[in-house]
This record gives C-alpha cells, structure tokens and sequence, in this order.
C-alpha cells in the first residue's frame, strides 16, 4: 500500500493559488467577450448598466447591451463588464451572499473557475446561483453551495457551454479516466504525475512497513510486494528479484530488512527496466486494488469520482479498509444504489476516510482528500472531467 515519500519533487505541478481549484475559464489568449446565459435563458447583467462599484449583478432579458456583455478569459481569473468585475460582496463565503459590480483587485471574491456549466466562486468555492430559482427580470446574483442545479448552469462566450443534459457517463476504468486516477494517486503519493516514472521507485520510509516500492507502493511488510514478486516469477522464473522470494515470506508482516539488504534495492530497479516487471505491478495494482474498487463504485452507482474516492482510499487503507470506511459511512447516508443522494453519499464517505486517515500520524495531513477530491465534489465535477486543477500537501497541480 502507497504511503506518501519522504522527498517532495514536483513534475507537472502548476504553481496557481488554491482558490483556483476546478476547471479553469479560457486562458487570456482565448479571452472572449459576450453575453452569460443562464436559467430560462436570460442574461447576467449590471443592474441599470451602472459601473458604480456596489451595483447588483441580476438576471435579465438579453439585449446585447456593455451591461451584458462580460470579457471572461482574463489572466487573473476575473469576469468583468464596464471596465469592471463580478465580485462577492464583502467577500462573504456564505451561502446567499450576493454578486455586485466592484474596482477589479485580483482578490478570491473576484476569481471564478468554470466546472461542469457551473461558475465557481476562487474565494469561496461555491457557485453563482440564481436566487430562488427566478427567472424573473432584476432577480439578484448570490453564491451558494454547488449543486448542479439549472439555477447554477451558465453557457460563456467564445464556447464555454455547459455539457450535452445527458452526457455519455465514462466510468474510472475507462482508459482515459484511469490515467487521470493513476495522476492523482501519483500526485498525493510522489509529488509527480508521472505515475509511470514510478515503477523503479524503492525505499524505507519509517512507516513500520519495510521497503516500499514500486507505482502502487507495494510493500515489503504487508504481503503485495511478496505478492507481486510472485506473480512476476510466475510469468517469468529466474528473474532478479526470484531469489528474493524467501526472505519475502520471511519478513511479511513486519518492518525487517533481513534477506533483503544490501542488494534488493538496486535489483528492484534492475527489474524495473523488464517490460514483464512493468506489466506485472499494473496487473497486481489492478487486481489487488483498482479493480474491487471499480467493481464497488459502480454497484453503488456512483460516477467516476466516487468510484475514485474507493480506489484512493483501498491505496492508503487496503481494500477491506476501504469496506470498513463504507460500512461506517452507510450510518450516515446510502449510496445511490439504496436510493440515496449521489453528492451526498460521497460527503458521507469522505468524512469518514477522513477520520481514519487522522487514526495514524502518517495519514494526518488529509488534504488529498480536503483539496482535491472535496473540491471535485463540490464543484459538481463527479464525472471527473479534466482540466483537474487540485493541491496535494500544499502543492499545486493541473491534469489536462
């Protein structure tokens, strides 16, 4: 099982604020200017076309006035119309806080992040939402919890349109979700996306587990490495690591290095070179992890994210601590498989990977799950479409 390395490096990592989480609006090169449509059709507009700072953003009947047309793509993240930008008043994180016109200042309360249709506040991580769910001329502009909800459903110029109402639903072990999974992991667990340049990766982190090693963290006091190594004999007998196989056996369960030191750390990595070594860690990463997880996701019926949610937390936890994790879970909610509320299951759900992660000190930063899987939730994006923009342990990176 993966535990997070000892040394931080960072490929791929994209150096943006944690308000920018979720997907990102078009970049200044792909700047557009135009109108914002929303629920039955209307328009974001500036309540009287007035650049004064405090007047309020509503909804009206699209005219194509300077009051309606908004310039998003900008490099701070900003939407702005009369030289102005779409901000949250007093930079209020709470849910009905309303959305006036204000002096552009690159702050949180001005950033927004396109998800899934939605437009998500950077300050607060919530939603610009139409107040009641009234379609009616002058109903003001707020922020509230995402929901998915049409009263949260903007289309943007220059493109940004929400996705087709019944998109073609891809779950985790579709090739391209499962690279974006394999990304995330490798994130949390290597400071690197790179999930691939992982195979040769060895070393006694004084985690009480032995050696860990490997793409998936196999390790060598917890039966997978042993495991793994079996397989690959299996397929290919008289391989480096073969010998190794006793003490293996010898050592499982605990933290020794007996039989293993100094030279299995430098064979692993020779190992890691063989085609048939490669393909025998994704198969036991699959077998042992990747797979029941999927399976479980998709028996609960939930959607991509969720089924990732399990992987995630059969990687850190093994795959009966990721059913003990749900057991515990379904006294709070029930997957939608039972009936229940998808969004709401998979809070459930993450509150108590939370609380376990805390039951050991290696585990106690959460913010694999804090700063990236809440906030994909949050954001509606349980389909887990890229661009992904997250933090890890501080650290930020960007999928897609």
């Amino acid at each position: 099982m993966l535990r997070k390395r000892s040394a931080a490096y960072v490929v791929g990592a994209l150096l943006v604020g944690t308000a920018a989480l979720g997907y990102g609006l078009p970049s200044a090169s792909a700047a557009a200017a135009g109108p914002i449509t929303g629920l039955g059709g209307k328009c974001v507009d500036v309540a009287g076309a007035s650049p004064a700072n405090g007047t309020p953003v509503q909804l009206y009947d699209c005219n194509g006035s300077a009051a309606q047309t908004w310039t998003v793509g900008n490099a701070d993240g900003s939407i702005r119309a009369l030289g102005k930008c779409l901000d949250v008043t007093a930079a209020s994180t709470a849910d009905g806080a309303k959305v006036q016109l204000y002096d552009c200042n690159s702050t949180g309360a001005q950033k927004w992040t396109a998800s899934n249709g939605a437009l998500v506040n950077g300050g607060s991580g919530k939603c610009l939402d139409v107040t009641d769910r009234s379609t009616a001329n002058g109903t003001r502009l707020q922020i509230w919890s995402c929901s998915g909800g049409t009263n949260q459903r903007w289309t943007l110029p220059g493109g940004g349109t929400p996705p087709p109402t019944t998109p073609t639903v891809r779950n985790l072990d579709d090739p391209a979700k499962k690279d974006v999974a394999m990304q995330l992991v490798s994130a949390a667990e290597n400071s690197s996306l790179d999930w691939r340049a992982q195979f040769s990766y060895i070393e006694d982190i004084g985690d009480g587990r032995g050696y860990t090693a490997g793409i998936i963290g196999f390790c060598s006091g917890t039966g997978d490495m042993l495991e793994l190594v079996e397989a690959y004999t299996r397929t290919k007998p008289g391989n480096v690591l073969a010998s190794y196989l006793p003490a293996l056996r010898a050592v499982n369960g605990t933290d020794s290095h007996a039989g293993l030191d100094p030279s299995f750390p430098r064979d692993w990595r020779a190992a890691a070179t063989d085609p048939v070594f490669r393909a025998a860690q994704e198969a036991e990463r699959d077998r042992v992890y990747f797979n029941p997880s999927v399976r479980d996701g998709k028996t609960d019926q939930v959607r991509a994210l969720g089924q990732f949610a399990y992987y995630d937390a059969a990687v850190m936890h093994g795959y009966e601590g990721i059913r003990a994790i749900r057991n515990r879970a379904l006294a709070r909610a029930k997957p939608p498989a039972q009936g229940g509320d998808e969004r709401t299951w998979l809070n459930a759900f993450l509150d108590e990977r939370v609380i376990e992660m805390k039951k050991e000190a290696a585990h106690s930063d959460t913010s694999r799950v804090d700063t990236a899987q809440r906030v994909f939730l949050n954001n509606g994006n349980v389909d887990l479409n890229t661009p992904l923009v997250f933090a890890v342990y501080g650290e930020q990176f960007r999928i897609g």
